[in-house]
């Protein structure tokens, strides 16, 4: 029997050595002739030095799995994350397709963020691979040859939700078509549509509370606002572990931490992190409650709430691990508790710590151990939300496009079906 048609033996010897060491040994004591098991290409010594090289090489050969999945993550949140994190788990490689504004202009409605910002975020999460920065909205048959032929990709993913062209037509129909499609589950509870209306309705709030003098019938409806959204998002232990390195830092290792309200995560929280972790061994992230960003920024704020905007900040491939409803003040019991060797604070931010009547940093000041880190962008998410206050009309109507053209294909999925 030749080594090839002898494969499923030959990987049963690696992969399970005890199982077939006992065969052997049965078959000794038995009395069986061990030349049966060199007839069909098995040593008879599993542990041979000089066949566990061989395993290793076929184990090393093997076809590592490139998978595919694109979009124009707009607002980057934490169920873009997770959909990355389900693409990467179907392959070993994840190479990510983001379309180019003027694709997303053409098909949707002008994006809130520019192709750099959206490259920044994506490039900086942790499950990604390579990323194509050109890639058009609809797959087209020339783009998927050259998604098969020049980047070796083996599937194209997508979440279960609809993504359809102008003209009302799938644009993954040609990966189904192929049979190189493979599908994920979208994650509930967010959307860049979804955060765009949180803005624009935290900015209507305000007006209505000014004219009515923030009166408390007001700042009730507010709160049951922000309720609702919540309601949308459970936070679970697996989620957590799914989005964690699960790793704690070495005995002697360099622990950085920094602190902040980290609201509709962006490219400037990106690249303060990376150069945050570039400083040490083990970068932790503070991340302030719900009630410390109101107390700092206005009862508006944050857009995000505290567990989504905790699991953006665990997506970043530069964070270690992240305190969720991180203290103000960054004590002495916080350092020691965690080891912290260096406390960094950012030049631009949206709360100003440096400039509190109680200086959150004045322990770590007083200990030598503080430093402020030049902020690589000057982006904030006040100017990111400036930016769609400025475009109110066009995120409303790209808004209400959306909604409708997912409704009729609900619909029109539910007539075919005979539901």
């Amino acid at each position: 029997m030749d080594y090839e048609s002898s494969n499923w033996i030959w990987d049963g010897v690696y992969y399970y050595p005890h199982l077939f060491g006992g065969l052997m040994l049965t078959a000794a004591l038995l009395g069986l002739s061990t030349s049966y098991f060199s007839g069909i290409g098995v040593p008879y010594l599993p542990f041979s030095g000089s066949y566990m090289g061989i395993f290793h090489k076929r184990k090393c050969d093997k076809k590592r799995i490139r998978v595919y999945m694109d979009g124009c993550f707009d607002l980057m949140h934490y169920g873009h994350a997770n959909a990355l994190r389900q693409a990467k788990a179907l392959g070993d490689e994840l190479v990510v397709g983001l379309v180019s504004d003027e694709e997303i202009v053409a098909n949707k409605g002008p994006p809130v963020l520019s192709t750099e910002e959206r490259l920044a975020l994506v490039s900086g999460l942790k499950w990604v691979d390579e990323v194509i920065s050109d890639a058009p909205y609809a797959i087209t048959e020339q783009f998927m040859n050259r998604l098969f032929h020049e980047h070796k990709i083996d599937y194209i993913i997508h979440g279960d939700d609809p993504c359809l062209l102008p003209d009302g037509s799938d644009a993954y129909a040609l990966a189904k078509k192929v049979g190189r499609y493979k599908q994920i589950k979208r994650t509930e509870g967010v959307s860049s549509t979804d955060i765009v209306g949180r803005i624009l309705t935290s900015i209507r709030d305000i007006k209505v509370c000014k004219d009515h003098n923030g009166t408390q019938g007001e700042t009730q409806k507010e709160s049951l606002s922000k309720s609702s959204n919540m309601a949308h998002f459970l936070l679970t232990s697996r989620r957590i572990e799914q989005f964690s390195n699960g790793k704690g830092p070495g005995p002697n290792a360099h622990v950085v931490y920094i602190d902040g309200a980290f609201d509709l995560f962006h490219a400037g929280h990106v690249e303060i992190l990376k150069r945050a972790r570039e400083l040490g061994d083990f970068l932790l992230v503070g991340i302030y409650s719900d009630q410390t960003v109101s107390e700092h920024r206005g009862s508006h704020y944050p857009i995000m709430h505290l567990y989504e905007r905790s699991l953006s900040v665990l997506a970043c491939r530069y964070v270690d691990e992240v305190i969720i409803g991180a203290p103000w003040e960054v004590s002495k019991d916080l350092i020691t508790t965690f080891n912290i060797s260096l406390v960094m604070h950012g030049t631009v931010a949206e709360i100003n710590a440096l400039t509190s009547k109680d200086d959150p940093y004045e322990v770590p000041r007083d200990m030598g151990m503080f430093r402020l880190l030049e902020s690589p962008k000057d982006i904030t998410t006040t100017s990111i939300a400036q930016r769609i206050i400025a475009n109110h009309d066009a995120y409303m109507k790209r808004n209400a496009k959306k909604v409708a053209s997912e409704k009729r294909y609900y619909e029109e999925k539910k007539y075919v079906s005979g539901d």
